[in-house]
């Protein structure tokens, strides 16, 4: 039974979501005989050093085969098995898209694909493994429920509630190692349920996955200038929270934060929303670009494309200024 105790949620930060995958891999094959886990030559990476120490008969590293993993899981799934299959979100999403169209969307097979080093966490090695599209393209698709965990606490919250579904899932996890804590104890994590982090009366902040911990600075900052924000986190992307959405709207403004294109991704999901509503607020998208950025740090990519604290709340600043 995984603890959320001060102790372990400091150990998953210091992880990162790859650790923090690994141990639950660990810990959930214990409870279900039916657990497996694949991946494409990311042993090391994927955090499963460990589980294949501890389980040699239940990991399977297919090599560099990404579209071969993705089939091989689908089977495994069809004849019951509960399996978990790894590789980076760039391959996941875009070299194996054939395949999860077909064995998790079409199909419906229960295969639990995990993303890992979505958004900027690769950066340094370049533009093939950013994964700035994943959410457009996974949520394009039927039956997948997405997940994009802010932290490595609710990480390890989403990846306990795939486990426990019997739909295809694609697990989200953006950040690195030493990632920011934004939940310190237990929760309650709902699949399809927003959770609110702060609450103010002017403007409604929607962020996800690594930008979570960026609203809630953007939040405080934002203070200090007399606007008071609703902050929510939407670890959910599909099936997207309606009512939480619809409840904000009575706000002047909704700003929607993430580490993902502008075109096709929380943003884009919320304007769907949105959109038949007479009553609809003004909707300011931070993303970002559709481009692709040069090798570079995390860090250094973060500010490039404005989604720093301070940049975020001068972006937020300016178009209240300008347009509300």
């Amino acid at each position: 039974m995984i603890e959320y105790s001060e102790r372990n949620i400091r150990a998953w930060s210091m992880l990162g979501p790859s650790g923090v995958f690994g141990t639950f891999a660990c810990e959930f094959a214990e409870a279900d005989k039916e657990f497996v886990a694949l991946t494409s030559d990311l042993c090391y990476f994927s955090g499963l050093n460990r589980f294949n120490t501890a389980y040699p008969d239940r990991f399977f590293n297919v090599g560099i085969a990404e579209q071969n993993m993705v089939g091989i899981a689908a089977g495994m799934a069809k004849e019951g098995m509960n399996v978990f299959a790894s590789t980076y979100a760039t391959f996941a999403s875009t070299r194996v898209l054939d395949q999860v169209k077909l064995n998790m969307g079409y199909m419906n097979l229960p295969v639990k694909l995990v993303g890992l080093t979505s958004g900027f966490s690769a950066g340094i090695l370049g533009a093939t493994h950013m994964s700035l599209e994943d959410i457009a393209i996974m949520r394009s698709i039927p039956n997948i429920v997405l997940l994009s965990p802010a932290d490595c606490t609710e990480t390890m919250k989403a990846l306990m509630a795939a486990g426990n579904m019997k739909s295809p899932v694609y697990i989200r996890m953006s950040g690195a190692s030493r990632s920011p804590v934004v939940y310190k104890g237990n929760y309650n994590f709902q699949v399809g349920k927003a959770v609110q982090l702060r609450e103010g009366k002017d403007i409604a902040i929607i962020a996800t996955g690594t930008m979570v911990s960026q609203a809630v600075k953007v939040s405080e900052m934002l203070e200090e200038q007399n606007i008071f924000s609703d902050v929510f986190d939407f670890h959910t992307i599909k099936p997207i929270d309606k009512d939480t959405i619809l409840s904000a709207s009575n706000k002047k403004l909704i700003i929607t934060i993430e580490e993902h294109s502008k075109i096709g991704g929380l943003g884009s999901a919320i304007a769907e929303v949105l959109a038949p509503e007479a009553n609809r607020p003004r909707q300011l998208i931070i993303s970002t670009e559709d481009s692709y950025p040069h090798a570079a740090t995390y860090e250094a990519l973060i500010k490039r494309s404005g989604l720093s604290v301070v940049q975020i709340c001068e972006t937020i600043l300016n178009f209240i200024k300008e347009k509300c």
